[in-house]
């Protein structure tokens, strides 16, 4: 594809990340390590505090999701361009759901349709954020690509 021939760099990066979403998403899936890490610690804290106490794994997981799929979203945007920002927003959902499909059957792993949801939803935002980020450059070229006419009006 031509894009990816423009933005030599940003389809590295994105190639890079993506590799990442895959080991992460695919690889084994360290419990052991979980459970005796840092996050049931601090999830212990949030419930001793009723303030805090909604702060659940759940509720952790579904926002890392979301976090995880928002680089891609936005990698996307950006070798796509502003005018397919929809293929950006299908492919992230595309994604999510080979990885959701692959993990049918990878023993030790969960597929699961709230990871889907996050994941799309992730995907969503850094499509929005990136469309708000390339905002203001798109302006200039529109207006600089707007013929002049001299200071007359033209209706």
């Amino acid at each position: 594809m031509r894009v990816f021939r423009h933005h030599p760099l940003l389809t590295a990066a994105t190639a890079l990340y993506l590799g990442a979403v895959a080991w992460i998403t695919l690889g084994p899936q360290p419990v052991a390590l979980v459970r005796a890490g840092g996050v049931w610690r601090l999830l212990g804290i949030f419930q001793r505090h009723t303030s805090t106490a909604w702060i659940t794994y759940p509720t952790i997981e579904f926002t890392a999701n979301v976090l995880m799929f928002v680089p891609i979203g936005l990698f996307l945007l950006l070798l796509f361009g502003r005018r397919l920002w929809w293929l950006a927003v299908i492919t992230g959902v595309v994604l999510s759901s080979s990885i959701e499909f692959m993990q049918l059957f990878l023993p030790g792993r969960v597929s699961d349709v709230r990871d889907l949801t996050s994941n799309s939803l992730g995907a969503l935002i850094g499509v929005l954020a990136a469309l708000m980020i390339t905002w203001p450059a798109a302006a200039r070229r529109r207006r600089a690509a707007q013929p002049r006419t001299g200071g007359i009006r033209v209706a």
